[in-house]
């Protein structure tokens, strides 16, 4: 406990304070962009300081190559978007991504502080996981009371987000535990963060967790032998618990009556199991065959929907919707991709996927252990074979780009960065930049 409040300390301390900001408020909504506005700032004196300190960070470079991909597809959707005024204004919005994947690349320069930044981000889950664990018990958590079916936790019940944020971020709080109390560490910290995600009703949540559990059984395992012992052990476990959680919890009871009516064999049945998103993904292939170039415009989805759903569509007709709109979105990486940006979207995103496998593999093992977190966060966030939050929406995007930052950050950090190399450093000691390098022991 005494290094996990050292480290949280040197967080809140540090440069990595903005950066570290952005997570600590992604419960509050737009409250987390303070952390990006710091950032921000923290940028604009690093490049008025050192104009070329981009020719020295292989990890700034990547990360502008990136978002030049995830960007450039939103801006050329936007050329002829169904909703014009909705696309420009998304697109000029993740701008703001470019200094906070920057001030991540500068600000996090060295193996300690990066580690500093894990466990920061681990004491926060811990805390969304104890509030979370006091609403499933008694109802009522920071964020105030629960909804019939599903815990919500500090994100609170009109803000349902708990279970793909605790299951994307859960390899900060397991890799923190592993590192401070070892593999009973790892499995009481698997456990913890298991009993929220489950009652958050998210499914989606449910899938990425279990790929977050492969993972780490993978890591820990020596030989297939002793890999398959911990699935073993791993299905077990996710077995009581469940088996616990549905007779002991009415929410969750709820959310598995709603899953087992997939298992009816009618389009029906399928349909209310996954609430509804058939109908999105049927209406998103008729989307994809009338605009196939570059969609219907990003964040335009909504508008389009309409035009290519039967009249008495529910999501046409649901009081929640305004005027001329439908679903909001895709709810599937792939179809948002296709829908909103077309085939040069795909397109350029499948290219920066190729482009990150090849830094990532060139990068090296030691370099490649010490992103594990972050790249496991990212890879169980973007796995296709599942259902997704809106990656282009301004909440899910400030969080799929904050990851980006650190990933490209933490595949070129170094044990120690001399104080010449640093790109805050400078003779007058009187200056306090809001990126200098702190000492090694912070």
């Amino acid at each position: 406990m005494a290094s996990a409040a050292e480290s949280l300390k040197s967080a809140l301390l540090s440069p990595l304070l903005p950066f570290w900001l952005v997570v600590a408020l992604l419960p509050f909504g737009r409250s987390s962009e303070l952390g990006t506005f710091l950032c921000l700032l923290g940028v604009i004196l690093l490049f008025v300081r050192e104009p070329r300190a981009l020719q020295g960070h292989p990890g700034a470079r990547l990360l502008l190559w990136l978002l030049a991909a995830y960007i450039g597809a939103a801006l050329l959707s936007a050329v002829d978007s169904v909703a014009p005024g909705k696309s420009w204004e998304t697109v000029a919005a993740l701008l703001r991504y470019l200094p906070l994947g920057l001030y991540a690349c500068f600000a996090i320069r060295r193996h300690a502080k990066l580690e500093a930044l894990y466990v920061a981000v681990a004491c926060v889950l811990a805390w969304w996981t104890l509030d979370a664990w006091v609403q499933a018990l008694t109802g009522w958590s920071l964020g105030g009371h629960a909804q019939a079916e599903r815990i919500s936790g500090i994100f609170g019940a009109r803000n349902l987000k708990l279970g793909p944020t605790l299951a994307v971020l859960s390899p900060f709080a397991l890799w923190a535990a592993r590192r401070r109390w070892g593999l009973p560490g790892l499995v009481a910290a698997f456990l913890l963060v298991l009993g929220p995600v489950l009652l958050a009703g998210s499914r989606a949540a449910w899938l990425c967790y279990g790929l977050v559990a492969l993972a780490f059984a993978w890591r820990e395992a020596s030989s297939w032998r002793r890999f398959g012992l911990y699935c073993a052990l791993g299905a077990v476990a996710l077995a009581l618990a469940g088996g616990l959680a549905w007779r002991t919890s009415s929410r969750f009871d709820a959310r598995m009556e709603r899953t087992l009516d997939a298992l009816r064999g009618t389009h029906r049945g399928l349909d209310e199991a996954l609430t509804g998103r058939l109908d999105i993904w049927h209406d998103s292939l008729k989307m994809i065959a009338a605009h196939p170039i570059n969609g219907v415009g990003v964040r335009a989805f909504r508008y389009a929907y309409p035009q290519f759903a039967p009249a008495n569509d529910h999501f046409v007709v649901a009081e929640s919707c305004g005027v001329g709109e439908g679903a909001c979105h895709a709810h599937q990486i792939v179809l948002e991709i296709l829908t909103e940006t077309g085939g040069i979207g795909l397109v350029l995103w499948l290219a920066a996927a190729v482009l990150a496998w090849r830094a990532w593999r060139q990068v090296g093992a030691v370099a490649r252990g010490r992103a594990f977190p972050v790249t496991l966060a990212l890879g169980v966030m973007l796995f296709p074979l599942n259902t997704h939050l809106a990656f282009y929406s301004a909440w899910w995007g400030l969080l799929f780009a904050w990851l980006l930052g650190l990933w490209c950050s933490s595949l070129f950090v170094s044990a120690s960065l001399p104080a010449e190399q640093s790109p805050a450093s400078q003779p007058d000691s009187s200056k306090k930049p809001l990126l200098r390098e702190a000492s090694d022991g912070a």
